[in-house]
């Protein structure tokens, strides 16, 4: 499919998808969320497609929604812009590979919102962060409120949220925000040499931990624990555990097979 909006490139097991709308520092519009989701099936159907990188092109990630087009929203077309937006970003937490956020510059509002869905976040040392709706006289609607404060706490949260502010990559990765933080010449480098390492390890066991944690948000400990003894047991009866452990004794690096 030809994207007006996003460049898409596929190779050796990663996918890039690179969000391209630079002269609106990238802003979510109905169109580009339209055009991801698109995309983002295109990735689950692709088998050959073992890590999704998504990034932006100029200098911003994503610098948030498209006010222009929220002008006009009554609220029935501000719900419907909410629940696209948390249905497509969704896509990503649900998608059996790991996603890797590469934070290339501002990400605020719907653009955190996005790397929030990620599993990975690698930001260049020049990234704003931050939720400023509230600033608008509104509140995040892709899933701001929800999972910034699963990941760095409730306080924090709040203090992002309720008071607009923006901060630094380091600081974001001192709250634990962003996994790493680079210099933006190291950035795309850096991107790489994490999906190499994750298309070296065994799709099944990436795809059950990522399905584990992700479930853990919503179960009890009880159950949370159950889970992951059923998921253990389950794996012993795939090639991969067998490869994983036959490498180890032989103290040699395991090849695990891809698709």
């Amino acid at each position: 499919m030809e994207y007006r909006y996003l460049k898409v490139e596929k190779k050796d097991g990663k996918c890039v998808i690179a969000i391209n709308r630079p002269e609106k520092l990238n802003a979510l519009s109905g169109e580009l969320l339209k055009e991801l989701e698109c995309a983002f099936y295109e990735v689950c159907d692709d088998g050959s497609t073992g890590v999704l990188v998504i990034t932006g092109t100029g200098k911003a990630f994503v610098a948030g929604a498209d006010i222009g087009e929220m002008k006009g929203f009554g609220s029935i077309e501000a719900e419907q812009y909410s629940l696209q937006g948390q249905r497509v970003f969704g896509m990503l937490e649900k998608m059996e590979i790991p996603v890797i956020a590469a934070i290339n510059g501002y990400a605020l509002g719907g653009g955190l919102e996005l790397a929030l869905s990620c599993d990975f976040r690698i930001a260049s040392e020049n990234a704003m962060i931050g939720l400023p709706e509230i600033t608008l006289g509104l509140v995040p609607g892709f899933g701001g409120t929800q999972k910034l404060a699963r990941i760095v706490g409730i306080a924090r949260a709040k203090q992002m949220v309720m008071l607009g502010e923006r901060i630094s990559a380091a600081e974001a990765c001192h709250i634990g925000l962003v996994h790493r933080v680079v210099k933006a010449e190291d950035l795309e480098k850096e991107v790489d040499a994490l999906a190499a390492k994750l298309l070296g390890l065994g799709r099944v066991a990436l795809k059950t931990a990522k399905y584990l944690i992700n479930a853990s948000a919503d179960l009890p400990l009880a159950e949370g624990l159950n889970m992951e003894a059923r998921a253990f047991a389950l794996l012993f009866s795939g090639n991969e555990a067998k490869e994983g452990i036959e490498a180890f004794l032989s103290k040699r690096k395991p090849e695990f097979r891809r698709g």
